[in-house]
């Protein structure tokens, strides 16, 4: 049977090559539904979904808009609208796909209609605006495709209906292969673990260690992207426990961390009550290199370690190290169901081990120190003599949450 498939665009610009994409999308034998966004002049067709049905979804006319100079607010309406009727489609099990087709701006839309839509709808953004500047923001913590198209939308010469059409086998080859995301499911019992190459031992360790105790390990490299994604997947039902050797993205969110999540980080785990155990690797540690914004703040201590031409690590200041520790209390204590810190006493990652740069555990202490300050909640909190990188921090992360995983289940 063929899939219903969403196609976003501005027919008042695009009309000829959006009226393209779904004949090939119709002669894969699949259903294009095309929602006109368009914010300018008026459409050369109607689309399935006009444009004035999505600005009336958010109480406005479309001729208001079109009379704004206000181009933010105006496409802020049409996004808020598209995403509300993405969301109507895909609760009425008319949309199983979706592609956008357009410039950046269009690009922008789309991306933010897509990370509404959950893990495992196929998303095409088709787009000649595909600046690496722009496609982290596009891409976010959503699982889509961004086809990059070598030349500006315009007219309907064979280049252009060569990409098109490409764009079309794409999103149609994708609904073809896709599961239905609503029967997605892992085995239980399905664990999430955070990970980056400075706890790589411990990371090691613990999915061997909860693979021989018949546990499903999924791993996440927390550079702020992975770990927004886990928890996605956490808020769509997935896993069943997170052991977190890096809950670091929420610091570096705080402080504009290269590897920043969002201030949202670690919410959903806690949200759904699943049992969760937590390392500190990388809450005192933040990136010194030259990708760093306001570098100068980082590098003022002296205590720099280099690991190559692009990263250098440094310690969080003690100041911003103490409103961490206050963040990850906050989430604690509004955690529904169990959490387990455990504290290795010589160092925090592969980096602050005894003897380098960046060991000092007494400023960890002060991080610690804090956090139990501002709990409201009862918290275990186990310390470890040893490494977060040694075997032995490993294995009582791994027994703590087993603990808790057989505790929940009585």
């Amino acid at each position: 049977m063929g899939k219903k498939i969403v196609i976003l665009g501005t027919v008042d610009t695009k009309g000829e090559q959006l009226r393209f994409l779904k004949e090939r999308i119709v002669s894969r034998g699949h259903e294009p539904i095309l929602m006109d966004l368009s914010m300018g002049g008026l459409p050369g067709f109607q689309a399935d979904i006009t444009p004035h049905e999505i600005a009336g979804l958010m109480g406005k006319t479309l001729e208001e808009l079109r009379a704004s100079k206000d181009r933010l607010s105006v496409t802020n309406v049409m996004t808020a609208g598209a995403q509300q009727k993405a969301l109507d489609l895909l609760s009425r099990g008319s949309l199983q796909g979706i592609v956008a087709l357009g410039g950046a701006t269009m690009a922008l839309i789309g991306s933010q209609v897509m990370s509404r839509l959950p893990f495992g709808i196929p998303k095409v953004i088709a787009t000649p605006a595909a600046m690496p500047v722009y496609v982290g923001r596009w891409f976010g913590a959503t699982d889509l495709i961004v086809m990059q198209l070598i030349m500006e939308i315009a007219g309907m010469n064979d280049l252009v209906k060569n990409a098109i059409a490409q764009v079309a086998g794409a999103i149609a080859g994708m609904v073809e292969e896709a599961y239905d995301y609503k029967a997605l499911k892992l085995p239980y019992p399905s664990i999430a673990v955070t990970e980056v190459g400075f706890s790589d031992q411990c990371a090691k360790h613990v999915e061997d260690l909860l693979t021989q105790k018949g546990y499903h390990v999924f791993p996440f490299h927390a550079q702020g992207t992975s770990d927004r994604a886990m928890d996605r997947l956490l808020s769509q039902g997935f896993f069943d426990g997170v052991i977190e050797i890096v809950p670091a993205g929420l610091i570096e969110a705080k402080f504009k961390g290269n590897r920043a999540a969002d201030m949202t980080r670690l919410d959903a785990a806690g949200e759904r009550g699943i049992p969760q155990v937590w390392a500190p690797c990388c809450l005192n540690l933040t990136g010194a290199g030259p990708t760093r914004t306001n570098r100068g703040k980082y590098i003022a201590s002296g205590k720099v370690l280099e690991i190559d031409e692009m990263r250098a690590m440094t310690r969080f200041p003690r100041d911003e190290l103490l409103i961490g520790a206050k963040l990850y209390a906050e989430k604690i204590n509004k955690a529904k169901g169990p959490i387990k810190l455990v504290i290795p006493l010589k160092g925090w990652s592969s980096l602050d081990h005894e003897g380098s740069i960046l060991y000092d555990p007494g400023e960890d202490r002060l991080f610690v120190e804090e956090l139990k300050k501002n709990l409201r909640v009862p918290m275990e909190i186990e310390e470890v003599d040893a490494n977060l990188e040694d075997f032995q921090t490993a294995e009582v992360l791994v027994n703590s949450l087993d603990k808790s995983m057989r505790e929940e289940k009585r």
